[in-house]
């Protein structure tokens, strides 16, 4: 086992409140400037919303995989300044600028935890095209999950000692975790599984790692936009970094 994977399994819950944005606004000034770019359209009988896939660096991405604007997140699944984003600007990225194939959209789960690690595994158990909409839902019940550990450390404490092929199955319980998912599609055994399979999730935190630490990324919400680095977290920042770059 990795020295990054045996940090992240025995990261304390108190883990999912650090090296994340708190969601300020921050002047999110970059360089890209462009001229508007007019709508393009999905092959017949398709949508923008559902074409998505899983790219290289272990994210997920959503939209014309031709885009002239490839946005893209790294993101933690126990981080609070993330999950306002996904609560007040995911919605209105894919439906006004990922929908058009102007924008795609790929976050890359960046692992700090191990309800992070859960979660992330749950949310990738389906199909590429269920992820982002697996992920928002997510995020928008984090306190949920949180308050449901922090409520019952001993529940915790068990899960996170236990064997690597029930940890993360333990761990989804006791935050309600399997419930959750099998309401939106992921059945409990289909979870089990997924939570089970200890190869996947230390070749997923591995990748997680290298990923961020080659990109220099430490904290999350971190977006770049076409290979550049925004400085901001919120949509209120990131929305006219778009229009200025074209999407308008």
């Amino acid at each position: 086992m990795t020295r990054s994977f045996r940090f992240i399994l025995a990261a304390p819950l108190a883990l999912a409140l650090a090296a994340c944005g708190n969601g300020a606004s921050d002047d999110g000034e970059v360089s890209l400037e462009g001229e508007a770019i007019a709508p393009i359209e999905a092959p017949d009988g398709a949508s923008w919303l559902e074409t998505a896939s899983v790219t290289e660096e272990g994210g997920f991405v959503i939209g014309n995989p031709d885009a002239p604007l490839k946005l893209v997140e790294y993101a933690s699944h126990t981080c609070g300044a993330c999950a306002n984003f996904a609560v007040n600007g995911s919605a209105p990225l894919q439906e006004e600028y990922v929908e058009t194939g102007i924008v795609s959209y790929e976050i890359r789960p960046l692992l700090r935890d191990p309800l992070d690690v859960t979660i992330s595994t749950l949310a990738r158990c389906g199909s590429p095209e269920s992820f982002h909409a697996l992920a928002d839902q997510a995020w928008a019940a984090l306190p949920e999950f949180t308050g449901a550990l922090q409520s019952n450390g001993s529940a915790y404490e068990a899960a996170v000692t236990a064997p690597p092929e029930q940890r993360f199955a333990r761990l989804a319980e006791a935050a309600g975790l399997i419930d959750f998912f099998a309401a939106r599609g992921i059945s409990a055994d289909q979870a089990r599984t997924c939570l089970a399979d200890s190869e996947a999730i230390t070749a997923m935190a591995e990748k997680s790692s290298s990923v961020a630490t080659e990109a220099g990324v430490n904290a999350t919400p971190t977006f770049f936009l076409n290979g550049q680095r925004i400085d901001g977290t919120q949509w209120n920042v990131l929305e006219p970094i778009l229009q200025r770059a074209g999407a308008r």
